[in-house]
């Protein structure tokens, strides 16, 4: 499969680069639900709605999305107008899933295509949420946003706060549990597995909540608590509670976290190894 490259702070010029990303991975989305439907015929109807009826990478996703979350209150047809809307006002929400997804095709050895995290994976599906309800944060419109993120945490069981900023290339690797705070920052090219927490470290006000820099990776049941900083390229085992700042490039574990080495892997978040060597000192 070729790369597709995840854009980070990319400047005007490269904006058509950016489209052609996101057309690259339609076509081969629509490859792969090709393949399927010639494999297993009973499931046609569903990857037409899903993939082969729409024209276009958002459409597709918007459609997706507003199917998953679709109540009573505010229907999948209402859901879908939200998401074309959002994009049009800022259409690096697209940029951002493609990125998101090709993150999920690098990453996970259990994603065979690029197709089966996009139609099932409810890690990418609450992200792409978490999208359009920052977005919907940055327009004052609280609310609303605060309804999306309570319904995603039903139908996910991944709680974001819709004031918190995420960068590209964003990995949430199974979902279940992961719960972001309302001041904490999620930098580019992270993977956050289930169960990780970032979160306060009691009822105070203000900015109270982890910031994770670019490429870490935080293992399985993680909790990093307080207004804290997890450096770039950083590691943090499973299981772990870190309650101070972690260097850029440290791997750290245990209650509560140590480091115990430093960068084995270039990137952590892209490697994905979540083994860690036994404790040396504190942080």
């Amino acid at each position: 499969m070729n790369h597709i490259v995840a854009p980070q702070d990319l400047p005007e010029c490269l904006e058509s680069a950016i489209s052609e990303n996101v057309n690259a991975m339609w076509a081969m989305l629509r490859a792969e639900a090709e393949a399927v439907v010639a494999k297993e015929p009973w499931l046609r109807p569903f990857i037409d709605t899903a993939v082969l009826l729409h024209r276009d990478f958002p459409s597709a996703l918007g459609s997706l999305l507003a199917r998953k979350l679709g109540d009573s209150y505010i229907s999948a047809d209402q859901l879908a107008d939200m998401v074309r809307r959002a994009v049009e006002d800022a259409p690096c929400i697209v940029d951002e899933a493609c990125a998101d997804l090709q993150a999920i095709c690098t990453r996970d050895p259990a994603a065979d295509t690029c197709l089966t995290p996009f139609l099932y994976y409810k890690g990418f599906h609450a992200l792409e949420w978490h999208r359009v309800g920052h977005w919907l944060w940055r327009h004052d419109r609280h609310d609303l946003a605060h309804f999306l993120q309570s319904r995603v945490s039903e139908v996910f069981a991944v709680d974001i706060h819709p004031a918190v900023p995420v960068g590209r290339g964003v990995f949430i690797d199974h979902g279940t549990g992961v719960v972001i705070g309302e001041t904490a920052v999620v930098g580019n090219d992270v993977s956050i597995l289930q169960e990780v927490t970032l979160g306060g470290t009691g009822k105070e006000h203000g900015d109270r909540h982890p910031k994770v820099r670019d490429g870490v990776l935080l293992s399985a049941g993680a909790k990093i608590l307080g207004n804290i900083e997890i450096g770039s390229r950083a590691k943090v085992g499973a299981g772990s509670v870190v309650l101070k700042d972690v260097p850029p490039c440290a791997t750290v574990v245990g209650v509560p976290a140590r480091i115990v080495g430093w960068c084995r892997d270039t990137i952590p978040a892209l490697a994905m190894d979540q083994t860690v060597p036994e404790p040396e000192y504190h942080i």
